[in-house]
């Protein structure tokens, strides 16, 4: 995986894709310069996403649709949309459970602990279990995030027992579609040769 990280660039969608990760570690500066500190640390919070989508290999479009709708979800909480925006936070739950819950399902297809796309053993039923599992988990671990920092952080951040629920609902259905995305087309996602790849072997190609 660190040499599918260090791989250059070399199609013009894959520097997009490198351009919007720098975008968003100078967005964790530009949020604690001309916001405080609880905004900076939103930002912050999805720089492992950013990072993912590059280590494990995934197509350009991909890496570039996963790194817009983080920097989308940690912007509209910095500018506090989703209280003005009802229905805001319904999409981008729905988009970023399914995108992430893709994400983590790839990452961890390549130590073994699920079954890679191209193995044989690899069901769409499968795919769709556990992708939605691995949503609902996200999504239940950003509602415990948002209310430790309600509690013990700042009372801005908007914290009912009806948002939560619904956020969940809508990031496991988001998960479920994207489980069934995945498993109907794996390499559209992440090329053939990467998901065969061990992770300690090196890996080259588009």
């Amino acid at each position: 995986m660190i040499d599918n990280f260090l791989r250059p660039a070399d199609t013009g969608a894959q520097i997009i894709a490198d351009a919007l990760r720098v975008l968003g570690v100078l967005s964790v500066a530009v949020a604690l310069i001309f916001h405080d500190v609880t905004d900076a640390a939103i930002v912050a919070f999805s720089l492992p996403g950013l990072m993912l989508p590059r280590f494990i290999g995934m197509r350009a479009w991909a890496d570039i649709t996963v790194s817009i709708t983080l920097l989308v979800a940690a912007w509209s909480n910095v500018f506090d949309l989703y209280t003005p925006v009802w229905w805001w936070d319904i999409p981008v739950h729905f988009l970023l459970a399914g995108e992430l819950a893709v994400v983590a399902y790839l990452f961890l297809a390549r130590f073994g602990i699920v079954t890679r796309p191209a193995e044989s053993g690899f069901t769409t039923a499968g795919a769709v279990v556990l992708t939605t599992a691995f949503g609902l988990a996200l999504g239940a671990l950003w509602e415990m995030v948002e209310w430790f920092g309600y509690v013990f952080l700042t009372d801005d951040i908007h914290v009912t027992y009806q948002d939560t629920i619904g956020d969940m609902a809508a990031g496991g259905l988001g998960a479920l579609c994207a489980g069934w995305l995945l498993a109907r087309g794996p390499d559209s996602v992440v090329p053939r040769h990467r998901q065969l790849t061990a992770p300690s072997d090196s890996t080259c190609g588009s």
